[in-house]
Parts: structure tokens; sequence; C-alpha cells
């Protein structure tokens, strides 16, 4: 494992330019899994053949919001309750030229059709064999996914057809290969191998998606914080960190990234970790150190009484939203200095956040 070390974002891109197909590992920890990625306009019936003999076999394609819609794509389900929240939509065959639509040849000639401009709705039978995937826009800085690496990746290379292809690496007993597995599949077949981690680094030195709009001092029942507002390039609607004392020293920091739920909020109903806005507000005060960011949901008022009604609400990273906030949320920490992080919350798993120079080192739960 010391000889290994992951390719630069530089070199993976000009894999994807030349047509070629790279290993994308969603975190740089060396134990996570790897997507097989390449270009869509590039596939091939040997490309795809490959893909097939080591991965799972579900190849899928990143497509943006808008060639979905052009295809009449939908998504798969109106209530998606996948782990990761992966957008998929309706699966599909090209029609022209294919068989079952099983074949490497038959899905490579529907991947290249699904990247070509020309092809109409009518051009595709449903369900079908590739399954497209909807790329959330902002790609990595919002939502640390391969979907989404694909997509940037495809946009990085300057290739015209913003699509690109994904299927998880596996073991030939069908476990998820990981770690030194990963960096030997990839030294065995001359692939390059980089990080979903070095992919949001790579953008964030030239890009990001919130823009920080205002700071002021204000004074709240629980003392003085420094109020600071964020715009969202992707969204209409703000964001806000509040602030008390010096976060920006390298030590580490209490910090709550809060979704807003203005029906939530009022009534002081607790959200996931057991925690309200304003438990995690007065244990911040209580410290006289820590951050609370909050962060604007476009299907808060649209999604109240549904909550109001549920008995359980889901847990924070359940929530459709939850994939794009963690990289808002973590675009905003960066912007403040937080180097390292004691979330106010319950343990979960948040993708990418190296990309942000974030660690979390611990977790604490308050009643």
């Amino acid at each position: 494992m010391s000889a290994d070390r992951f390719n630069s974002i530089a070199e993976v891109v000009d894999e994807i330019r030349a047509g070629r197909m790279v290993v994308i590992c969603d975190d740089e920890d060396r134990e996570n899994e790897g997507d097989l990625i390449m270009a869509a306009q590039a596939a091939t019936a040997e490309s795809i053949a490959f893909i097939v003999r080591h991965s799972s076999g579900i190849i899928c394609q990143s497509m943006t919001r808008e060639r979905l819609d052009q295809l009449q794509l939908p998504q798969m389900v109106t209530d998606n309750s996948e782990s990761h929240r992966t957008a998929f939509t309706i699966s599909v065959d090209y029609k022209h030229g294919t068989t079952t639509g099983i074949s490497a040849h038959d899905r490579a000639r529907t991947i290249r059709a699904l990247a070509d401009p020309a092809s109409l709705p009518t051009d595709f039978a449903r369900p079908g064999h590739i399954f497209p995937l909807r790329y959330a826009e902002g790609g990595v800085l919002v939502r640390a996914g391969h979907t989404e690496a694909a997509v940037d990746l495809v946009r990085l290379a300057g290739l015209p057809a913003l699509s690109g292809i994904l299927c998880e690496i596996v073991n030939d007993d069908g476990t998820m290969k990981r770690g030194a597995e990963l960096f030997a599949f990839a030294r065995a077949h001359g692939l390059k191998i980089g990080t979903i981690a070095d992919l949001i680094r790579y953008r964030l030195a030239t890009e990001k998606t919130v823009r920080r709009a205002f700071e002021r001092d204000v004074e709240t029942e629980l003392g003085a914080f420094k109020l600071i507002g964020y715009r969202d390039a992707l969204s209409p609607l703000p964001h806000f960190a509040l602030v008390r004392g010096a976060i920006a020293d390298g030590a580490p920091v209490l910090a709550r990234v809060h979704v807003r739920d203005t029906l939530s909020d009022v009534l002081h109903l607790k959200g996931e970790g057991g925690l309200t806005i304003a438990t995690a507000l007065r244990r911040i005060a209580d410290a006289d150190r820590g951050v609370l960011v909050v962060l604007a949901d476009e299907n808060d008022a649209a999604g109240a009484l549904d909550r109001l009604a549920a008995t359980a609400p889901p847990a924070a990273s359940e929530t459709p939203q939850a994939w794009r906030q963690h990289g808002i949320g973590a675009q905003i920490l960066a912007d403040l200095g937080v180097s390292r992080l004691t979330v106010l919350g319950t343990k979960r798993r948040f993708l990418g956040l190296s990309g942000f120079g974030i660690e979390i080192v611990g977790y604490e739960s308050v009643e």
C-alpha cells in the first residue's frame, strides 16, 4: 500500500478526454468503493464488455436535468428511499440497431444515443438495460457522489456531450473492491485512479456555488454571535451561519449544520440526534465557541403538512436534499476557516469532506 498513490485530477481528466475509462473512489481513506467511469460518447462494445466483466453489471449513465427532460425520462420513483438518494430515472434501451438490449454492443449503442443531442424520446424503449441518473447541478461541490463526478470529469475534459457512464467495481465473488484491491485493479489494467475528494479540491481552486454576502454582530437571548449570510448560485434562497468565538484556529470546533424547517423550528420539534435548533445554539453558547450553519430548503413550504403529519420525521441524512446540503454546508464551513469539527448530532457518514479541507474528529449528543 505504501507505493500506492492516487493520480492527479489533471491526469484523470486527460484520460476521460482521450476516451479511456478511469477508477474513481468515493473518498480517500482507501476503504471505500470505486467506480469505473468514462465519457458516454466514447462507449464501445469492447469497453462495455470490460466494464460488465469487472463490475456489478448495472451500468448507469449520469446526465443533466436538461437532457433528461428533453428525452422525457422521469424519476424512477417519486419517493426515493435508496440509501444515497441516487436519482435513478426510467431505464432505457435504444431501439435502432439493437436486439434485446443486454449485449455489450446494444448497451454501447444505447449509451451513445443517450449522449447524442439528435436522439429523440421515441428512439428509446422503456424499461431497458441502461440506467440514466440525474446529475445534481453544481456537481461534486453540492453532492459528493459518483453520479456528479462522472459529468464533472466530462465537463472538465471539454467534451460536447455532458454525460458519463459509471459502474461499481467488484471482486470475482461479488463483493465490492476496496482500498488496495482498487489500486491493484487499476495497475493490472493500466487505469488512472482518482478520488472525489481530489475532484472537489480541484474544482474549489477556481469555483464555488456559495458566496459570502454580508456579516454583522447580533445580540440574541444567548448572547452575542456573528451573523454571516451566503448567496447560493443554485438557489434564490439564502443560507447563514451564527458564529461564536474564534473558530479558524485549527482546534476542533463545535458545529451543527441545520436544514431550515420553519414549522419544526417554530414548534421546537427535535430533529436528527434529538436536537432542536435552540438546543444546538445553547450548547455553542455554553462552550462560548462554535458555529451553527442554517441552510435554506426549497422544499420547506411544500412538505410542511407532510412533516407535521409524520409520526417519525426522517433523519437529516435521509431527506431528498441531504446530499446537496452536505456540500453547501461544507463550502460554508470551509469559508469560515473551520478545519476540524466536533459535530453536534449523531454519527453518520459524510463523503468527500476532506476535499473541502474538513475533518470530523468527534460527535456530541445534547440532551
